[in-house]
């Protein structure tokens, strides 16, 4: 909506009509840094007028979060009674935000934002429906994990293939003169284009392999693991929110400089495309949309993401990392998010090769509340180390 404002006044004031004039106002419009600015504010402004209303829906609708018995979880189970019937799905609130203040800030029609939006809304239904299940079996158990990762793989691979063969993205198909002119595709360095299927680093000026078109499943895998890793995280109150948040933003800014030519081709040497920037107005309001939820959901939590929340935000963030062309620096940046998925990997292996476990209980944040650590103390500990990964990982843009 502002994007269209903006070149609706352009064009009247190029063609010196006189109600134009006292609109100059609207060329902020044209800038990437206000309307990120206003999407993180509007997200955030929305989930604190609509919060309240979807709380007492869910309420209403008694979709109360499953909690896993005593038999299951033993210990875990007196410290997270509490939480019992507590409302879950409100991911719809930061998905419905997030998209709305796209709609309104961004362009919507940018390859970037719409392949990340339509992933985030793909994997947020998946969610929905695997939330829906628990609800209305009144069980802790949803789809069965075949039938989600079937959906979440199918749902990845078609984002992959869009990314790799949208032109403006990949190149592909793209004329010579787009190319050379800086039109289509990503470029490292000055006039250096690079491949889709080049795999970059910030600490190696040149790109690490060239997958070709293998890059597609790979693509699909850090989709999947992303949206995996940070349901696995959404164990405590605000503990995903949190993180989503420092991870978003420095994504934002990562979209941001990746999207002008001097600060990426010239100074950082990261990949660059021309549309890239536009990404950052969407994950600005992914932001502001964790901010608002997490007003909610901060402990002692009045509200679950679930599922709807926490694979849509996985698949948002996995799809920026691509776009970006730094999926392996969301290994650092989501540094949380790993922790808890590997956490999970190394449990399970440990068990079935050695019989024995290396953690109380995975994933690892309910290790730390049976070492005694209270539920807030869990939480804030890992705000803080998912900050410090994210301001980590910004650094070493330029490293050398």
């Amino acid at each position: 909506m502002l994007p269209a404002l903006y070149d609706f006044w352009l064009n009247a004031y190029n063609d010196g009509e006189a109600w134009a004039v006292p609109f100059r106002f609207l060329n902020l419009f044209q800038y990437i840094t206000f309307r990120a600015a206003s999407a993180g504010l509007l997200a955030f402004v929305l989930s604190l007028v609509f919060g309240p209303r979807v709380i007492r829906k869910l309420i209403s609708l008694k979709v109360g979060q499953p909690i896993r018995t005593a038999a299951e979880v033993h210990k875990l189970a007196e410290l997270h009674g509490g939480k019992l019937g507590t409302p879950t799905m409100g991911g719809v609130l930061i998905l419905g935000t997030v998209l709305v203040s796209t709609l309104v800030c961004a362009r919507p029609f940018n390859p970037f934002v719409a392949v990340c939006a339509c992933t985030m809304a793909a994997c947020g239904l998946l969610g929905f429906c695997d939330d829906y299940k628990k609800v209305k079996e009144r069980k802790s158990d949803g789809v069965s994990g075949r039938t989600k990762l079937f959906w979440q793989f199918l749902i990845a691979l078609i984002a992959a293939s869009f990314v790799y063969f949208k032109p403006e993205i990949s190149g592909i198909g793209a004329s010579a003169d787009a190319i050379n002119a800086g039109e289509a595709g990503y470029y490292l360095g000055k006039g250096n284009p690079i491949g889709i299927g080049s795999v970059c680093f910030p600490l190696f000026k040149e790109p690490i392999i060239n997958l070709g078109i293998l890059i597609i499943p790979f693509f699909a895998l850090v989709i999947v693991g992303t949206s995996n890793a940070v349901n696995l995280t959404d164990g405590l109150d605000g503990l995903a929110t949190g993180c989503t948040i420092s991870t978003s933003l420095a994504y934002a800014l990562l979209a941001y400089l990746a999207g002008h030519w001097f600060m990426a081709a010239e100074y950082l040497v990261i990949p660059h495309n021309l549309y890239i920037g536009e990404l950052a107005v969407f994950l600005m309001a992914l932001a502001g949309a964790s901010f608002g939820f997490l007003w909610f959901n901060c402990h002692p939590a009045k509200v679950f993401m679930g599922d709807t929340g926490s694979l849509a935000i996985g698949g948002a963030l996995a799809s920026a990392a691509i776009c970006t062309k730094q999926e392996l620096l969301l290994v650092i940046i989501g540094g949380i998010f790993v922790m808890e998925a590997m956490s999970v990997i190394l449990q399970v292996g440990s068990f079935k090769l050695r019989k024995k476990r290396i953690f109380k209980m995975s994933p690892i944040h309910h290790h730390f509340e049976l070492l005694g650590w209270h539920e807030s103390q869990v939480i804030i500990r890992f705000w803080i180390l998912s900050i410090m990964f994210a301001l980590f990982g910004l650094a070493i843009l330029k490293i050398v």
